[in-house]
């Protein structure tokens, strides 16, 4: 992790698009400004876990329908060889 020193008003710049901005301190929180180009996605780092848990929690409920599926064009295909 690359750390730095900032006071309010002062900047890092990330690549050539993205700039945060220390815009105050008060206390234990430190508000910051970031301006990036919009197809940027900027989340709280909770905000972005929550995202990905829910978009593996949707891939692994489809997964378990495609087997679903898959089971049951087999007990299809079997019940018609049977006959």
């Amino acid at each position: 992790m690359l750390v730095f020193t900032r006071k309010p008003n002062e900047s890092v710049i990330i690549g050539d698009e993205i700039e945060v901005t220390i815009l105050g301190v008060n206390k234990d929180q430190v508000r910051i400004g970031i301006n990036a180009p919009k197809h940027v996605q900027i989340h709280r780092k909770e905000i972005f876990l929550a995202i990905q848990q829910e978009n593996q929690e949707a891939v692994q409920s489809q997964a378990g329908l495609d087997l679903l599926e898959g089971l049951s064009q087999i007990l299809l295909q079997t019940k018609n060889n049977e006959k």
